[in-house]
């Protein structure tokens, strides 16, 4: 019996350690998470990193090389890009930047003060009127197009810059956004506190309410100008002259005519990653607005 314990100890001490070395089932399913993610990220990141890659490469280069190997001839293909029709592909970039910053602006404060009002007042069809606005936000952009354009055409703003501008103002998503902010971030009692002292409502929105909507406002201007500036349906039913076309429209007909002129190319795949750099630089520039606490803007004011 001695002997048959003896023999046994050492199987049972393996035993424990191989169950020490094996990492714990929450670990192994915590990492599920983490590797969807990565996951994620990879496919995300992966076109961005062809484009940039092959901005590098000259048209010959372009077909003649391994994929992610860095070319020699992104110099050319900016001075290339830079000399087509006159420099045709700043004046895309500039109206882009015209079309998402006015409109991404102009949306932000429709937002605001159409999410506060449905958070704050009271009023009969609040909530159907709330509804009819979720009903805007699964509607598809194309649906919406058609109509639009047969409204401009009535009002003759077809191929201006307010048959871009007029329609993108008014974001449903904006709105449902700044309503729950509005709703999370401004106490009824600071707004009953504002009343009593005999500040109008619109001096409370605009000192009390606003800044506590800051960070809030500020993920809408995010959202709206990166789809005002990726939206390709609405500039390419709404214009004809290609000096007011958006960046998105512009490289589209580059990459149209580069099916008889391959040269081409090279200039649509280093335009669209220039076109990407202010989407990022603005990220950058407003994610340090997201870690505000909610009140920090009111104490700041």
């Amino acid at each position: 019996m001695s002997s048959l314990a003896v023999q046994k100890a050492p199987s049972a001490a393996g035993t424990s350690g191989a169950a020490r070395s094996r990492p714990p089932l929450r670990s192994r399913i915590s990492l599920v998470p983490t590797i969807t993610l990565l996951l994620g990220a990879l496919y995300c990141l992966l076109p961005v990193a062809w484009v940039l890659i092959a901005s590098t490469k000259s048209g010959r280069e372009l077909f003649s090389t391994f994929t992610f190997l860095p070319g020699t001839g992104f110099a050319d293909n900016l001075k290339d890009l830079n000399a087509y029709r006159d420099g045709v592909y700043w004046t895309w970039m500039g109206n882009s930047a015209l079309y998402a910053g006015l409109g991404a602006l102009l949306s932000t404060c429709v937002s605001a003060v159409s999410g506060y009002a449905l958070a704050i007042y009271r009023f009969r069809g609040r909530e159907t009127m709330f509804n009819i606005l979720l009903a805007g936000v699964l509607m598809p952009p194309i649906i919406l197009a058609v109509p639009q354009y047969l409204l401009m055409a009535n009002a003759d703003l077809t191929d201006s810059y307010w048959s871009v501008l007029l329609p993108q103002i008014l974001s449903p998503y904006g709105v449902y956004l700044a309503r729950i902010y509005a709703a999370a971030a401004v106490p009824g009692d600071v707004v009953e506190a504002g009343r009593m002292d005999g500040a109008s409502e619109w001096r409370i929105f605009t000192r009390i309410a606003l800044p506590m909507m800051i960070p809030g406002l500020v993920t809408v201007f995010l959202f709206q100008f990166v789809a005002v500036w990726n939206n390709f349906l609405l500039p390419y039913i709404m214009l004809s002259d290609d000096e007011k076309f958006p960046i998105t429209l512009g490289l589209f007909t580059l990459l149209e005519q580069g099916s008889n002129q391959p040269a081409l190319y090279t200039l649509v795949i280093t335009g669209a990653f220039l076109a990407v750099i202010p989407l990022v630089a603005l990220f950058l520039v407003v994610q340090r607005f997201w870690s505000l606490d909610l009140l920090s803007g009111a104490v700041k004011s």
